[in-house]
């Protein structure tokens, strides 16, 4: 459904406090909450979620119990983790709905970068910029004020809803996880990751490999004597490239992947080698992510990139009696899809399009993200669906626009009205 507001839709988008819902981004912001260290922002989310008049479930989550789950995937060392849900009641014989949210972020980077301190959450030009601002904090407190409108305007709903605070997103999913094993599950759920208010029933899956290459060390002024790990690892990294242009010729037809010329992108993102400036490196180690196709058994996608390094060491005259050690490591997001005419798809892309006043479009989404615990650990039924564009998160200046920000509150509250009526 999808069409105008009815009036007491209207009512509801008009009662979300848009200065309020900044400010509560901001404080959110501004609380680092980077490399393990989350307790202090799932504090804030349950104030402020009991604030917003939720019935608040907060809890110590038992890691070393969670790291035993097949499921679970960390790359970062922690303590301690909370599990925070707020939960709005239905009157019952409705749908239930999740709405996913992280607060977890990625380290900051160099702060010279950045225009203004990543944890000042400076507000300039409708904009709100710090590290989390988009990815995704501003999400989760705008969800939480979608909520207390839908409440505080005596919507009557027969479902129930839970707005479900996680922490280590970023690195893997723990948070989503331990919130799935202590019940929550629904009849949809909605991850708010930036898909510029596209509404998206599939994701792609990253998998973490870690590559060391082998060399022989040698006195630099005798380079010639030694073989340089740093020289192997080029017809390595050539052969993947090749990979990734032929996974994505056969796997990249998805129509909800269109606009990507490489959806399932693979992608070395560190390089680290050598022990002295002036001796032959004996080794070099890179690590990056394999994408995922929607459908595609992960097993393969590794068996696929483990086959490229062995052709490429076989095929090299030194590494083929020196093999390459590859592995698979830390954060696991695995593919996930939902179908297009799923009720959660259509009453949301409908509800959107009646707040934003034009068609909604169905994307998938490139990058890996909580949805796949919900859809196959949860057996929830997922998509993605939050305000801002994925491009501008990870990097310096990170920023959100408080008009998405509202488009988002204003469209999840509408989804609520009418998934949980």
């Amino acid at each position: 459904m999808s069409g105008a507001l009815t009036e007491r839709e209207r009512q509801v988008v008009e009662a979300i406090d848009v200065e309020a819902m900044a400010e509560g981004v901001r404080a959110l912001v501004r609380i680092p909450s980077w490399g393990g260290q989350e307790t202090a922002a799932q504090e804030f989310m349950a104030r402020l979620l009991a604030d917003s008049g939720l019935e608040v479930d907060r809890w110590e989550i038992d890691l070393n119990e969670l790291a035993r789950h097949p499921a679970f995937s960390a790359e970062i060392v922690r303590e301690h983790a909370l599990g925070v849900v707020g939960t709005l009641s239905g009157k019952g014989g409705g749908r239930s709905l999740i709405l996913n949210g992280h607060v977890d972020v990625v380290p900051p980077g160099d702060a010279a970068l950045w225009r203004h301190p990543p944890f000042d959450a400076v507000l300039e030009d409708g904009r709100i910029y710090g590290r989390g601002a988009l990815d995704m904090k501003g999400a989760v407190v705008a969800a939480a004020y979608a909520l207390r409108a839908v409440r505080e305007a005596g919507a009557e709903l027969k479902g129930t809803v839970h707005l479900t605070s996680v922490v280590g997103e970023e690195d893997g999913g723990l948070g989503t996880l331990a919130t799935i094993l202590r019940g929550y599950r629904a009849d949809g759920a909605v991850v708010m990751e930036p898909t510029e208010l596209a509404v998206a029933p599939a994701q792609a899956g990253a998998l973490n490999f870690r590559l060391r290459v082998p060399g022989q060390a040698a006195h630099g002024a005798l380079r010639e004597e030694g073989v340089s790990a740093l020289e192997n690892l080029f017809p390595l990294y050539r052969a993947l490239e090749a990979l990734e242009e032929d996974r994505n010729h056969r796997l990249g037809g998805d129509p909800l992947f269109a606009r990507y010329q490489r959806p399932f992108a693979l992608c070395v993102g560190t390089v680290h080698g050598g022990d002295w400036a002036s001796s032959v490196p004996d080794h070099v180690t890179v690590e990056g992510r394999l994408g995922v196709a929607p459908g595609e058994a992960p097993e393969q996608a590794r068996r696929e990139l483990e086959r490229a390094v062995q052709e490429a060491a076989a095929a090299h005259p030194w590494l083929r009696n020196h093999a390459p050690e590859l592995t698979w490591w830390g954060g696991r997001f695995l593919p996930a899809r939902t179908a297009t005419d799923h009720p959660l798809v259509t009453v949301l892309q409908g509800a959107a399009s009646s707040v934003l006043d034009r068609p909604v479009p169905l994307e998938g989404m490139t990058y890996g993200a909580d949805m796949a615990l919900f859809v196959h650990e949860g057996s929830t039924p997922t998509v993605l669906f939050g305000a801002g564009d994925i491009r501008g998160a990870h990097r310096p200046d990170e920023s959100v626009a408080i008009d998405d920000l509202v488009a988002m509150a204003r469209s999840l509250a509408v989804t609520v009205m009418r998934f949980c009526a």
